[in-house]
């Protein structure tokens, strides 16, 4: 019995074995045109072969499970139709890929990808404009594995190994569209094989003898926009990107709850609001203010609309983008040093961890999706290892019959 025949199911496609070299060519039976490669990386694509013009064409449709198995076969069917009226799906792509540079593929990305899928798209823009831009005038399949190995290399020891790594992921997501969307040749990404620079998790948090300095600098931050955002940042323990953009369609002051539509792991979440976050958003509810934008002129424009945002901005966005001038002043005053916003969210789960919360519960709070990104916040708070050991200490001593009141002996010369 051939095995690389058979209906293609969700089930049966998970379960494919992965090959430790070369590729494996699966056939679908309800669509024997339908194709599916499994590579040793572990990636499963879907294809449509078939002759056209009477030449064998290889149709890029998907990956697996981005695409799934129905999703692929509805698209076989769509790109057999175009086959039937003597049109070559290949062409446009054969079109795009001769005459494509970086930045028409980025646009691609952003447009497709970014904007449609509603990620940060800020994180995008700004490091392609700092880090990958350079090659924007580049034909796509100019860029070569030697070189962007070479720009990976200096770029961690120049500016730091974790910008590098977020620098090559997006390069490499990039082209990884570009080949999903058949615009790349399947095996055209220059990052193929560039393994990413360690990094070390910051296990930074706000300590006991910070919180009175940070909350007073806090309190004495003039900007009310900013001082509410990183309150709020705190009490909920949300991602910044979430926070900058939280809506007041989505906040339920009666139910306090915030529901959050899209988190990073692209599901949404409800997070609980305590009653200080409470408190602080029905102030800025019944304080809320206009939208402004910047017009024409560059001037700055009151719109007469109610913004939608809970913290307006006057950027593009039309919601707050990152504060950091506050940021800055108020760990001056507070006289804190290396505490990025983002601790802000540590911070909850760090002191979640230490005051007998279990992992699920502060999973639940950080809308984790895997128990192992959980798993960090046991281990930042010294005191619960302290305490362990010191009942260990104490059970060895007492097992031992030693006192443990160090004594002074006097040496004899």
């Amino acid at each position: 019995m051939d095995e690389s025949r058979f209906k293609f199911t969700k089930t049966k496609v998970q379960a494919l074995p992965i090959p430790e070299q070369g590729r494996v060519t699966y056939h679908d039976t309800e669509n024997p045109k339908l194709k599916l490669w499994v590579r040793p990386s572990g990636v499963k694509s879907f294809f449509l072969y078939r002759r056209v013009d009477g030449k064998p064409e290889r149709i890029f449709i998907g990956r697996f499970p981005d695409f799934t198995v129905d999703k692929a076969r509805r698209k076989a069917e769509e790109l057999n139709g175009e086959i039937s009226k003597g049109e070559n799906p290949n062409d446009d792509k054969r079109k795009k890929r001769k005459t494509y540079n970086l930045q028409n593929l980025y646009d691609e990305y952003f447009k497709n990808h970014v904007q449609l899928n509603k990620k940060p798209e800020r994180n995008a823009e700004t490091y392609y404009r700092l880090y990958l831009s350079q090659w924007k005038n580049r034909k796509i399949d100019n860029l070569k594995n030697p070189e962007i190995r070479r720009w990976f290399a200096k770029l961690g020891a120049e500016i730091s190994p974790a910008t590098a790594n977020k620098a090559l992921g997006l390069l490499k997501a990039i082209y990884n569209k570009g080949i999903e969307w058949g615009i790349v040749a399947v095996n055209g990404n220059p990052c193929i094989g560039i393994k990413k620079f360690p990094e070390v998790k910051r296990e930074r948090f706000l300590q006991a003898d910070e919180l009175p300095r940070f909350f007073k600098a806090l309190a004495e931050e003039p900007n009310d926009t900013a001082r509410d955002y990183f309150l709020i940042s705190l009490l909920t323990g949300a991602r910044r990107s979430n926070v900058l953009a939280m809506r007041w369609q989505d906040v339920n002051l009666a139910r306090a709850t915030w529901t959050i539509p899209k988190t990073k792991n692209g599901e949404p979440h409800t997070v609980p609001l305590v009653k200080v976050a409470v408190d602080l958003l029905t102030e800025r509810k019944n304080l809320r203010a206009n939208q402004f934008i910047i017009n024409q002129a560059g001037e700055l424009e009151d719109t007469g609309k109610e913004s939608p945002w809970v913290f307006p901005g006057t950027g593009k966005t039309g919601h707050l983008m990152e504060p950091k001038k506050a940021w800055a002043r108020i760990l001056e005053r507070a006289e804190i040093q290396q505490l990025r916003i983002h601790d802000l969210r540590r911070s909850l789960g760090s002191w979640q961890a230490a005051t007998g919360a279990s992992l699920s519960i502060i999973g639940k709070t950080l809308a984790h999706k895997n128990v192992s990104t959980t798993a960090i916040y046991a281990r930042l708070n010294l005191d619960p290892v302290r305490d362990a050991m010191n009942k260990a200490t104490d059970a060895m001593f007492e097992a031992a019959q030693v006192k443990q009141e160090a004594e002074v002996l006097e040496m004899e010369n």
